[in-house]
């Protein structure tokens, strides 16, 4: 009798510390390919590979002083308990990991760019979503259960700071900053219709991070792959921004330090809010809305999961109320959980994943 295929089976399971070798050797191969095809390993250098380390370095070596911090403060994960039964042993983790690694990042940042006018909004964006994460997880830890703000509150919140972005690039940006870039150097022209697109951009970029982050070490490696190829993109046309990404892309990196396998502190939604808005801000700002939309390619997948799963339950919702599933469990990564996916082995495959969307991003963009 044949075997059905099961990749707990046929694949060995890495660890988490072989993950974390394995995101920061992709991350340093990212960066000197590119720096070699590009003929500027001193410019890469100093743009990106340092404040990378950096940020990295510093993010990581704060971790140890939060992480039990965290831990004296009863910052606990509640766990769903309609979720994988494996995650119940889970419960417990400290949470709210973002409150470390995403403002070390952003001053390591604000630093290194000289307090660029334009890192100066991405970073207030991104301290804004994650001030809208802190207050749910808060709210979460207080009610001891996984209702937070309300959905509709959330909504709002993530639309007032998209909108306050919007006007500021309004009165300060050029006119051009409405039109979109494609692929093969296809403009086009949105006109008004573009803030409607950069506040949406905004919003679900956010919520798309944030449903990613869901296994250990998943939103944070994916994370850094993400914001070190928006880095890439803006290696020639707009450096002081390529420079946060950097930041950005080593915090992720720090925190990953502590969130592997099996993870010491989750990020919540603290840093899963932050992380998104703040790709979406420098995808916007920087005219990179197509590159963007490449390197969330596992944002948008995780998030067309859930999308996917919820409209075919209410499709197929018979007299009883219950509809079918799609999907084992929404999103994805659960889905392959419950198939018989190690975490460790999701990890692996999606931080590859993502290392060739940076490679396909730079070819198409």
């Amino acid at each position: 009798m044949d075997a059905k295929f099961s990749p707990s089976i046929s694949l060995k399971k890495p660890s988490g510390n072989s993950l974390l070798i394995l995101l920061t050797l992709l991350l340093s191969f990212l960066i000197l390919g590119f720096a070699q095809l590009s003929g500027q390993f001193n410019h890469f250098s100093r743009l990106l590979l340092f404040p990378l380390g950096v940020s990295s370095a510093a993010s990581g070596l704060f971790g140890y002083f939060i992480v039990p911090l965290l831990r004296r403060l009863k910052t606990g994960q509640v766990i769903q308990e309609d979720g994988p039964q494996t995650h119940l042993t889970k419960a417990g983790t400290p949470t709210m990991g973002g409150i470390f690694f995403v403002p070390v990042a952003v001053i390591i940042a604000l630093i290194w760019s000289n307090f660029n006018p334009n890192v100066i909004a991405v970073s207030l964006v991104t301290l804004a979503y994650m001030t809208i994460g802190w207050v749910d997880d808060w709210q979460i830890l207080r009610q001891q259960s996984n209702k937070g703000l309300t959905p509709r509150m959330k909504l709002i919140l993530q639309i007032a700071i998209a909108v306050g972005f919007c006007l500021w690039m309004f009165w300060s940006q050029p006119s051009s900053i409405t039109n979109v870039t494609l692929a093969g150097n296809l403009i086009l022209p949105l006109g008004v219709f573009f803030w409607g697109l950069a506040a949406f951009v905004l919003v679900a970029e956010s919520n798309a991070t944030n449903l990613t982050d869901g296994v250990d070490g998943l939103a944070g490696g994916t994370g850094a792959l993400a914001f070190l190829g928006l880095g890439i993109l803006l290696a020639a046309t707009s450096p002081e921004l390529g420079i946060f990404c950097a930041c950005l892309s080593g915090g992720c990196l720090g925190f990953v330090l502590h969130n592997r396998n099996p993870a010491k502190v989750f990020m919540g939604d603290t840093g899963s809010l932050a992380l998104g808005g703040s790709l979406a801000a420098v995808g916007i700002l920087s005219g990179h809305l197509w590159g963007l939309f490449i390197l969330s390619g596992i944002f948008f997948v995780e998030s067309l999961s859930v999308i996917a799963q919820v409209s075919y339950y209410k499709a197929t919702k018979g007299p009883d109320g219950k509809g079918k599933r799609l999907l084992k469990m929404a999103p994805l990564h659960h889905h392959l959980e419950l198939s018989g996916w190690a975490e460790t082995q999701i990890v692996g495959v999606f931080y590859l994943i993502n290392a060739g969307l940076v490679i396909l991003a730079f070819l198409l963009s």
